[in-house]
């Protein structure tokens, strides 16, 4: 049997393992979103780029019930702040979700040029609030939110919507926002056809140096311009689950203090790296599928650098730093941790089976010959 902080260490590799899928799984769909504009000049053009992801789009949703099913099951603390805290910024992102699925199914409905215009912009921003706002609220996770305990635990949130909005966080935005960019166009080069794909072609080098600055950028400023926590080592006794248990101390450029501790996290940025000029390298010799392989490692690597660097905080208080929540301190119990872990041996494998199955079925590419002749059947 797994002792109580070995489930702890599973449960947050689990969380980042659910992450990346709702990136690099539903990345691909915002993406798509946040390029129609620029990708799809004709009405017939946006349809094929709408329809390469009208199949899965409601599928890929699932990587996010997950990541949030998580947080709320296995860190409580977490999904506390997190979605109190971030509350304002939580909603933003739902409502722009609403509008994906709206404008998937009306669009259709109607042949008015402003009817589809309408709905198009609603595809649009609906692909590109929520890339823009996860990126931001990774940002504020790595600068810490504003929220303390008091000695019964009970929170308080000192923070508001501007505050979020901070030059790194919008940073972070940028980041997210230039890599979902970057994938988004390498699923358009597999699946679109015709002029939808030589636009996106020439779209991802573009998308993945911008990825490529912003993120070097983003790095610099973690390490001379933002405080990393850091636990005093014997400082940690008491309640298994009581953030107000430890000793929390702050140093700039504190967050790089793993991959000096553990060099093997370094793997993370250069996935990132070496996955963005793979992408662009890999589009430019004409293997869009080996570049959206490619694309999904920079996406990982992206994503696992930011977890790895916060390691083991979850999410730190940049107003109480000792009230700031860890992998050992704001978990659920370990019989809960058990049980959720035997759930997840059963059915996510079974959805990484189906989803395989869903896409080898739907394999191709999307033509304007198919969608003329589907007419209304489709987007």
């Amino acid at each position: 049997m797994l002792d109580y902080d070995t489930l702890r260490l599973v449960w947050w590799a689990l969380l980042g393992a659910l992450l990346i899928g709702f990136a690099v799984m539903d990345g691909f769909d915002l993406g798509v979103g946040m390029l129609l504009p620029f990708v799809a000049r004709t009405d017939i053009d946006r349809r094929i780029a709408i329809n390469t992801v009208g199949p899965v789009w409601e599928g890929n949703q699932v990587w996010l019930v997950l990541g949030a099913g998580a947080i709320f099951a296995a860190w409580p603390p977490l999904y506390a702040v997190a979605f109190s805290g971030f509350y304002l910024a939580m909603f933003l992102v739902l409502c722009a979700l609403i509008l994906r699925p709206v404008g998937f199914k009306f669009r259709s409905k109607l042949a008015g040029r402003r009817w589809r215009a309408t709905w198009d912009w609603a595809l649009f921003a609906g692909g590109l609030v929520p890339a823009l706002i996860f990126g931001v609220a990774v940002g504020n996770v790595i600068v810490g939110a504003p929220f303390r305990f008091d000695d019964d635990l009970r929170l308080a949130y000192e923070g508001d919507l501007l505050g979020l909005l901070n030059p790194f966080a919008l940073l972070c935005g940028l980041v997210s926002v230039a890599m979902l960019a970057m994938h988004g166009a390498v699923y358009l080069a597999i699946k679109a056809d015709g002029p939808v794909a030589d636009r996106a072609v020439r779209v991802v080098p573009r998308a993945a140096a911008a990825l490529l600055v912003l993120f070097t950028l983003a790095g610099i400023w973690v390490a001379f311009g933002i405080d990393g926590h850091a636990v005093v080592p014997g400082r940690a006794a008491g309640a298994p689950s009581n953030p107000l248990t430890k000793e929390v101390v702050t140093t700039t450029g504190g967050w790089l203090a793993n991959y000096g501790t553990y060099p093997w996290t370094l793997l993370a940025p250069f996935a990132a790296y070496a996955g963005a000029f793979g992408t662009a390298r890999l589009v430019r010799l004409g293997r869009p599928g080996s570049a959206f392989v490619a694309s999904g490692l920079a996406v990982a690597g992206v994503i696992a650098t930011a977890g790895l660097s916060l390691f083991p905080f979850l999410l730190p208080s940049s107003v109480a730093p000792g009230s700031g929540l860890t992998v050992y301190d704001a978990s659920s119990s370990r019989t809960t941790l058990l049980i959720m872990l035997g759930v997840t041996l059963v059915f996510l494998p079974l959805i990484l089976v189906y989803t395989a199955w869903v896409y080898r079925v739907l394999r191709g590419r999307v033509t304007g010959e198919w969608v003329n002749a589907q007419g209304k059947a489709v987007y």
